[in-house]
């Protein structure tokens, strides 16, 4: 199966990547000292960039892809590409871990091949290895592959700024029913600092809010639904994670054939800096984007919401970021193998997912409210996380936590209900 899956793609020049089949006659790469580890898998990364900080979303891109592969119903084999693969360590753990029948394996730095050859090697090697490696421009790549006709199951695109250019030729390059794993560390349009950027990159006018880490997020996903959409495709998030270490945005998504129906999941968050309360609007409401405060009666008078403190940005992604179903496995599977209740450069899996799980629920919307900002409009000390949380859930609201924003919940409890549920927790109602 492996030659199969080697066979039947086609490869740059012998100069830039020699055929599997075919190897360079060259004296053999000698694998590397190992210096590092990630669930068992050692591997060097030489003088290419590395965090262990990251793992936790190796991990994650593990843990999919492996029921992805397990879920296919073809006898077709199991491609991987890591279009921007450093040191190779998702390459290796692709092969190693999830049992792909074939990994290509690409970074632009020519320099980095001893590196990544060696790791590889590590492996398995040849005439019988299942990889390859290249040094192209990652959508140069991708490109390449969607003329030759040739699809993978899984393509990872680690990515550095915010750059989404790779994207469409990624999607294109992607088996119907494929996984794409996005990636931004393009923390300051998230912010709202580079407006500029995040609209030329994905299509979304980017301003200040008190969630910006969310945001970067959805606006990564609405970059990828509105690229498949130009292709005829749609797309659904199976998770997405930030990592405050970056920060790094990573979006997991899954290339459905058609496009959707409507634009129920794509649209704009308006924050309201007056009252703090979030909405979401859709295209059809532009022009009509206002917050109730601003009809709210006091006494005979009405009160007036300066304009200036409604925030609108847009459009991306305003549904789930996460499928229930699909972490749920993944929960099971890191469970299986011994992950899920081992912490890993201090993160628990298990203590992740959970979080993830629960922000799944249809119910909550976009955003997070920090427990300052409660406490601070409530003129309250900060109730405690988990107390807050019952107390919402009790009067029947959707309320978690967040694994996004430390000490910030989220909630589909207006603000003012927030507000009181807290004054009731420190007895002040």
């Amino acid at each position: 199966m492996a030659t199969s899956a080697a066979a039947a793609l086609s490869f740059p020049t012998p100069r830039a990547l020699p055929s599997p089949l075919q190897p360079r006659r060259r004296r053999r790469a000698e694998p590397p000292a190992c210096t590092h580890s990630e669930r068992g898998v050692t591997f060097d990364p030489g003088s290419a960039f590395y965090r262990s900080d990251s793992a936790a979303g190796r991990d994650l891109a593990v843990l999919a892809a492996t029921l992805h592969r397990r879920a296919a119903d073809t006898p077709a084999p199991f491609l991987c590409l890591d279009a921007m693969c450093g040191c190779g360590v998702r390459a290796l753990r692709y092969l190693a871990q999830v049992g792909a029948d074939f990994v290509w394996a690409n970074d632009a730095s020519e320099a980095l091949r001893p590196v990544i050859v060696g790791n590889l090697s590590r492996f398995e090697r040849a005439p019988d290895r299942r990889w390859a490696v290249s040094h192209l421009d990652a959508t140069r790549l991708l490109s390449e592959r969607y003329l030759r006709r040739e699809y993978f199951d899984v393509i990872d695109v680690d990515s550095f700024g915010g750059d989404a250019a790779y994207i469409r030729a990624a999607l294109l390059a992607l088996r119907i029913g494929g996984l794409l794993y996005l990636t931004s560390t393009d923390w300051r349009s998230a912010r709202g600092y580079g407006s500029r950027s995040s609209l030329s990159s994905y299509g979304a006018y980017i301003r200040p809010v008190p969630y910006p880490n969310e945001v970067g997020l959805r606006m990564l996903i609405g970059g990828a639904a509105r690229e498949a959409a130009i292709l005829g495709f749609h797309i659904t998030p199976l998770f997405s994670y930030y990592a405050y270490h970056g920060p790094i945005f990573r979006v997991m998504v899954q290339l459905h054939n058609g496009k959707q129906d409507g634009i129920s999941n794509y649209g704009f968050i308006c924050h309201c800096k007056s009252c703090g309360q979030s909405r979401t609007f859709g295209f059809h409401e532009l022009g009509q984007i206002t917050c109730d405060c601003a009809d709210k009666i006091v006494g005979t008078r009405v009160s007036v919401v300066d304009p200036d403190s409604i925030t609108v940005v847009g459009p991306l992604w305003t549904g789930p970021l996460h499928d229930t179903t699909f972490l749920t496995k993944m929960l099971s599977l890191a469970t299986e193998w011994g992950w899920a209740n081992t912490i890993e450069n201090g993160i628990s899996l298990e203590k992740l997912l959970d979080t993830m799980i629960e922000e799944s629920d249809s119910r909550l919307p976009p955003g997070y409210i920090r427990l300052d900002e409660i406490a601070s409009r409530a003129k309250v000390n900060s109730p405690p996380l988990g107390t807050l949380i019952n107390s919402l859930r009790k009067e029947g609201y959707a309320a978690c936590r967040s694994h996004i924003g430390a000490n910030a919940i989220k909630t589909n409890c207006p603000i003012e209900c927030c507000l009181e549920v807290a004054q009731e927790i420190r007895n002040l109602r």
